[in-house]
């Protein structure tokens, strides 16, 4: 083996990506001393992909003082390399940062519109984001008045919206918008297809994680709807039903009609922003993987992603996981050579996930043990 690329998701909460890389980067040269390993840590978007920019593509993180989910000051970081900022919605926005004070109806996302606005200042002219793991429900409103949307109540007045009064949005004006980002390319990082309202929708799949009841779900989804209904009034725009439309809290939704945002699944747009099809050429083997795999891994995941740029190369693909999951096969028909899981012994999770770290490295040397003993019988 000449060329192995190792480029996989992480096991959250117990292996990172960059963590598979060294493993990785330590295992393979001991049973191929003159193979080149190529790794590249990846994220589709959630917590942790700006970290991953950084290291795959050397991007330069950048740290901004920008508003926090209840309107509180706090440090968040993005990364840019030459006119190209990558911003995860979490590091403004993001789930963890409100601890036991889960409320959709209350949360914004002010402070992600905050940090796009910086990155644009600087010069960035193409706008990587992630929507993973946010506490909001405010359909990008938030975001949109941080870039200079206005919106206006029947009297007048103008105010930043949240997810509680969507419904009191009487005009709206992008203009400004519009002049900021009009040199400016926006990609979203999506990978759910859920519509903006409804049974599908923002707040009846996703709100309940962020401290909704289930009073609240439905008044979360009144109000996007009532958002949905002004958006055609005021910009012309239908994009409800969109895929996608109601990630992270309609966040989705709100990127395309204020923003004029393109969402694109996540594992895509990394993978080319990582020049992964150069890294490609001359390749062996890919070695891939995330925590668990099932039917929905199957159907664009990190997994998936990959499968569709080996699979066309004949390019052998083992993805090593934590779980095997129903539904896995599905991944032999992508394009995947092998599926492995990291689980060693036959317990629960919690009795093994500490070991996650260590049953990882022993997965892969194990599959680097018999691709060796294969090529030396061929030899």
């Amino acid at each position: 083996m000449k060329k192995c690329i190792v480029i996989s998701d992480s096991f959250k909460g117990t292996l990172s990506s960059l963590e598979i890389c060294g493993i990785a980067q330590q295992s393979i040269p001991r049973f191929f001393p003159g193979c080149e390993v190529v790794t590249v840590p990846v994220a589709d978007g959630g917590e942790g992909t700006v970290d991953c920019f950084v290291e795959a593509i050397h991007a330069e993180p950048v740290t901004v003082q920008v508003t926090g989910p209840y309107g509180e000051d706090i440090q968040a970081t993005y990364c840019r390399s030459g006119h190209r900022a990558v911003v995860e919605m979490a590091s403004a926005a993001g789930l963890p940062m409100v601890g036991d004070r889960r409320n959709a109806e209350k949360t914004t996302t002010y402070g992600v519109g905050q940090i796009i606005r910086h990155a644009v200042e600087q010069g960035c002219t193409e706008i990587l984001l992630g929507l993973g793991g946010s506490c909001t429900n405010d359909g990008g409103c938030g975001c949109a008045a941080a870039l200079g949307t206005k919106f206006c109540r029947e009297d007048g007045t103008c105010f930043v919206p949240v997810g509680e009064n969507l419904d009191q949005i009487a005009h709206i004006d992008v203009s400004e918008t519009r002049k900021l980002l009009e040199q400016v390319q926006v990609t979203v990082m999506c990978d759910v297809d859920n519509p903006l309202y409804g049974p599908r929708g923002a707040a009846y799949v996703f709100a309940p994680q962020k401290g909704a009841d289930e009073a609240m779900v439905a008044r979360l989804d009144g109000q996007l709807r009532s958002l949905d209904e002004t958006l055609q009034r005021e910009l012309g725009l239908s994009l409800s039903q969109v895929p996608g439309a109601g990630a992270a809290g309609g966040m989705g939704a709100g990127c395309m009609a204020f923003l004029k945002a393109e969402l694109k699944s996540g594992i895509e747009a990394v993978l080319d922003m990582v020049e992964f099809d150069r890294h490609l050429e001359g390749a062996d083997l890919v070695i891939t993987g995330e925590g668990r795999i099932d039917s929905q891994s199957v159907h664009g995941k990190v997994i998936s992603g990959i499968a569709r740029r080996t699979n066309p190369r004949k390019i052998p693909l083992v993805a090593i996981v934590g779980g095997i999951a129903d539904g896995a096969e599905e991944a032999y028909d992508l394009g995947v050579t092998a599926l492995f899981g990291t689980d060693r012994q036959a317990v629960a999770f919690e009795q093994f996930a500490h070991k996650t770290k260590e049953n990882y490295r022993k997965t892969l040397e194990d599959i680097l043990r018999l691709i060796r003993a294969v090529e030396s019988k061929q030899q």
